[in-house]
């Protein structure tokens, strides 16, 4: 049996491996929207606001891994509580709720 290389397998393998790899990375860096109920707001949860999530989760003595999203509802209201007194931080004023 002739085993030859096959430049278009090849091609094809290289880019599925490097396109698997930036799904990876894009997948650490993942940017999503959390409502505050309490300060009727929205944040972007990203990079920063994930820096500002792992303070108060050190000053706390919380979990800085757990996703914010599993917290308890009354860890959350902690966390905007003390969010919204520590540094600026991002929300967009066109989605909050002015009713």
């Amino acid at each position: 049996m002739n085993r030859r290389s096959n430049p278009l397998g090849t091609l094809l393998l290289t880019g599925v491996i490097a396109a698997s790899g930036a799904g990876i990375a894009c997948a650490e860096h993942h940017q999503y929207r959390v409502y505050d109920p309490y300060y009727t707001d929205y944040h972007n949860w990203d990079r920063s606001e994930n820096g500002y999530y792992q303070r108060w989760a050190d000053e706390t003595h919380h979990d800085r891994d757990r996703d914010f999203r599993k917290l308890r509802p009354e860890e959350q209201k902690d966390y905007w509580t003390w969010r919204h007194n520590h540094g600026d931080h991002d929300r967009d004023d066109r989605d909050r709720d002015h009713h």
